[in-house]
């Protein structure tokens, strides 16, 4: 079945009692028992929630997974995946990946004794070079955050296998509707459900999936155990949210493709990062492993002094945190998203201070244009 079919599909079969085609919000801490020794299934809400798991079984099948897991946010989901590791454990991470999970890596986990290598994942000899004795793990951004390089899933999955790693990827960029990860090799995927997934800028939520039952066995210890699950609000939010995806995320392929072209002629952009121009260097790879290129453009301006301006003027496009929902945001990444980031490390990485991020919305790319123009002329 398609994957738009599913994703509009998602929780119709959950009350089979009343026929609802909306999954109820069942929200309740506790619930009770028929008998001693005797449960319905549930049992308290951080164990296991109707409406959450109505979510979780959904976000599993658009992944081909075994079993799916909502958390409050996605930080609380990459923490929830960190505690299948212990001291000493090494893990390659992609290098130019979203601050916030840097910050998590370098500021948190650190302390409790894990190492992370940060390597460019496009390149896959970079990241066999970094393998140590100690590496259990990689941890790659399919499409990264903010510079969009495209990393070969299926051949570091290989890899990972043969090294008897775990293959860990963020697919928050391209969501399931373009990408499914567990397809081309990997163990778990990972979605800030804020973002595509819910799509209107109005939940926090992260999404796990994972392709092995025994795997996903120990992932569902951690999720019941350390507690950071998702309130059936906004599970029920992120499910209303999914059934409109595949919608959503053609117009908006179809607006960045147009801003992309756009931006690429401006006089006063000297360079755009957007997979979906033939010229970017991973455009063949996405063609082969993805159904599209994904909404996200970065973009250099030719002065900085540009940058506050784009970002005050334009009117129809916010400055905003946040990226994925139906409004076109723009951002900064150096101050805002990587602001964790070492400064010297982002010069090196190319999150520069002339660099922007635009998560391109639903609106008439006409009207995106225009807003840009009018920005760029004062």
């Amino acid at each position: 079945m398609n994957i738009a079919t599913q994703a509009a599909q998602i929780g119709l079969e959950w009350d089979s009692r009343t026929g609802a085609v909306t999954v109820p919000i069942y929200q309740t801490a506790t619930f009770r028992h028929p008998g001693l020794g005797q449960s319905t299934g549930y049992d308290y809400s951080r164990s296991g929630n109707p409406t959450r798991q109505s979510l979780e079984a959904g976000i599993a099948r658009l992944d081909g997974a075994a079993r799916g897991f909502a958390y409050s946010s996605g930080m609380a989901a990459i923490t929830s995946l960190l505690f299948l590791f212990s001291r000493g454990d090494h893990i390659v991470v992609t290098e130019d990946l979203y601050g916030g999970t840097y910050r998590l890596f370098e500021q948190i986990f650190n302390q409790f004794g894990l190492e992370f290598t940060y390597v460019d994942t496009s390149d896959a000899s970079l990241v066999e070079a970094a393998i140590r004795p100690n590496t259990r793990a990689l941890f790659v951004e399919s499409l990264t955050n903010p510079l969009l390089k495209v990393a070969d899933i299926r051949l570091l999955s290989t890899l990972c296998r043969q090294r008897g790693l775990l293959c860990i990827v963020d697919n928050t960029f391209l969501t399931p509707y373009l990408m499914r990860p567990l397809e081309l090799g990997a163990d778990i995927a990972i979605y800030s459900g804020s973002k595509y997934l819910s799509g209107h800028n109005d939940t926090i939520c992260g999404l796990v999936t994972v392709k092995e039952p025994q795997l996903a066995e120990k992932v569902y210890f951690h999720q019941n155990g350390a507690g950071a699950v998702l309130g059936p609000q906004d599970s029920w939010l992120t499910i209303r949210g999914m059934k409109t995806l595949s919608v959503r995320l053609d117009r908006q392929q179809e607006n960045a493709m147009a801003l992309a072209r756009w931006l690429k002629s401006h006089p006063r952009v000297t360079k755009v990062y957007y997979p979906g121009l033939e010229e970017h260097p991973g455009h063949g790879l996405l063609q082969e492993q993805a159904d599209g290129f994904g909404a996200m453009i970065a973009f250099e301006v030719a002065d900085h002094s540009l940058v506050e301006q784009l970002l005050l003027k334009t009117e129809l496009i916010s400055f905003a945190e946040s990226l994925g929902g139906v409004e076109t945001l723009m951002t900064f990444p150096a101050v805002q998203t990587h602001a964790d980031i070492e400064p010297e490390k982002r010069e090196l990485l190319g999150i520069t201070d002339r660099l922007l991020r635009l998560s391109v919305g639903i609106e008439d790319v006409r009207d995106l244009i225009a807003d840009l123009e009018q920005a760029f002329s004062i």
